[in-house]
């Protein structure tokens, strides 16, 4: 007669040994693979989507610098982005679920870089708008979705669901933010071939920085672009990687909130609820107090991607750095973002915050003084590496504050984060052929610090009176989570 130990299988000792002497339902340990599974599919959706996007986004300023029409085709985007903002995302999720809303939207990056192939004002004004009424709608469901499959996952295993958020934006912009090294790597790559590439010299250097108003950089620029056969390679690649990025969320990515589709297609609201969702959660003084916040991670991004690479890096090194230095900023930015994903339950939102604001704050006076030259190559790469490690606490964090305040209004909230946040994009983009970089220096630092103003409050707040998790709120008639049905409910 065998013993008990001995009668077991090592699959069944294996089980033991996992979850320890506590009885398991295996049916939450397969919701807890595919949650975790699902983060993972829409994590390498957006990396393969924006290895293309970011690349071309880097290049706009420098590669389309003619009249200002890389420039502006950025602003256009952004501008787009702030019209879907205030009704497509909920009319989109709603009927269509995250999953499809998802799809549709990355159809719309795609169609930029179909724009790029030939370059002009009647190619890649037109893509720019396609482009900005797919974008607030495929960040917001992507949003949606990690937060839904947060509170899931917390809910199965009896913790905060803010803390499980917290590290599911972490893991996405783990991933995610790595696809600035990678369409970067692309880009250097390929126009690394280039036999086209220009000295710079030292009469050009005194243009470079905010040592000069630096609006003549254009035509520096401009003389040292690639060849046309080397953009239509890389442009080609960035095609090809996006139509990926929609084959990797329809095949692999579950339909979570099919059910809560139906039902909204079946029932339907009056269409003036759902458009003006967004409008209505401006009401709360808590999303007010968080658009300078917001609109300052569209202001620092514009101005690395714009900016830097441009009166700097393309400026001082030729825009064939471009790449190698962006991929320094992503780098930093997917590691940090996985790193303080995870510690932002054991040091609290406000140190990270108060960190991102101290490494900005240092960029911002050091570019104002520093004049670039290719002797000094090394400083090229502090820059966007610190850059990089605030801007994954600005994405990460900001991400999951909107999630955890507005835990009821998860779709309106994330199209108003898109919505602040695309302004601070437009306005950047919008004087940035005009405007002195001393200048555009001189307003990143106000916004950052009407910023550090404005968020303590809403934290504090917050510290005093926890906004209660959605899975705690079955008293409120707020839909609990389920394995049949998991979805995150609008008050309209």
């Amino acid at each position: 007669m065998t013993s008990g130990i001995g009668s077991r299988t090592p699959a069944t000792r294996l089980r033991k040994w996992m979850v320890g002497s506590h009885p398991v339902n295996y049916s939450d340990a397969a919701m807890i693979s595919r949650n975790f599974k699902n983060v993972l599919v829409v994590s390498l959706g957006f990396l393969s989507l924006f290895t293309a996007y970011g690349g071309l986004q880097s290049l706009q300023s420098s590669l389309n610098a003619e009249e200002g029409m890389g420039v502006a085709s950025l602003s256009v985007i952004y501008a787009s982005i702030i019209i879907s903002s205030m009704f497509l995302p909920p009319l989109m999720i709603k009927n269509l679920g995250c999953k499809w809303t998802i799809v549709a939207g990355m159809a719309c990056y795609v169609s930029y870089s179909f724009g790029n192939l030939y370059p002009g004002w009647y190619t890649l004004i037109p893509t720019s708008v396609v482009l900005g009424l797919g974008g607030s709608p495929l960040w917001s469901a992507k949003c949606t979705y990690l937060t839904i499959s947060g509170n899931a996952q917390a809910a199965k295993e009896g913790k905060k669901g803010p803390d499980v958020i917290n590290q599911y934006f972490g893991v996405f912009f783990f991933i995610f933010q790595s696809s600035a090294v990678w369409g970067n790597l692309m880009s250097s790559l390929i126009f690394g071939q280039d036999t086209n590439i220009i000295d710079v010299t030292d009469e050009q250097l005194q243009f470079c920085g905010a040592a000069d108003c630096g609006l003549n950089i254009s035509s520096n620029a401009t003389a040292g672009r690639p060849a046309q056969k080397l953009v239509w390679t890389l442009v080609g690649c960035y095609i090809g990687v996006g139509v990926l990025a929609m084959l990797i969320v329809a095949v692999f990515l579950d339909d979570i909130d099919r059910e809560r589709t139906s039902r909204f297609r079946g029932n339907r609201e009056p269409f003036c609820h759902t458009f003006l969702a967004t409008f209505r959660l401006l009401k709360d003084w808590r999303l007010l107090t968080l658009i300078p916040l917001t609109m300052y991670s569209g202001f620092e991004q514009s101005f690395l991607s714009g900016e830097y690479t441009k009166n700097y890096v393309t400026c001082a090194l030729g825009i064939h750095y471009v790449g190698f230095v962006m991929m320094c900023f992503g780098a930093s930015n997917s590691l940090c973002s996985f790193l303080f994903g995870r510690l932002a339950r054991y040091t609290g939102r406000a140190a990270l915050f108060f960190l991102a604001a101290v490494a900005n704050l240092s960029c911002i006076v050091a570019l104002l003084y520093w004049r670039p030259h290719p002797q000094e190559l090394g400083v090229f790469f502090v820059f966007p590496a610190l850059w990089g490690m605030a801007d994954a606490i600005w994405q990460t964090q900001t991400n999951a504050l909107y999630g955890i305040l507005f835990p009821d209004e998860k779709e309106a909230a994330f199209a108003n984060y898109r919505m602040w946040e695309s302004l601070g994009f437009v306005i950047a983009f919008a004087y940035s052929t005009f405007l002195c970089l001393e200048y555009k220096l001189y307003i990143l630092l106000a916004v950052l610090l009407l910023t550090a103003v404005t968020y303590p409050i809403v934290e504090y707040h917050e510290y005093k009176n926890p906004t209660a998790a959605k899975d705690d709120e079955h008293s409120k008639g707020v839909v609990a989570v389920d394995d049949s049905s998991v979805y995150c409910q609008t008050k309209l």
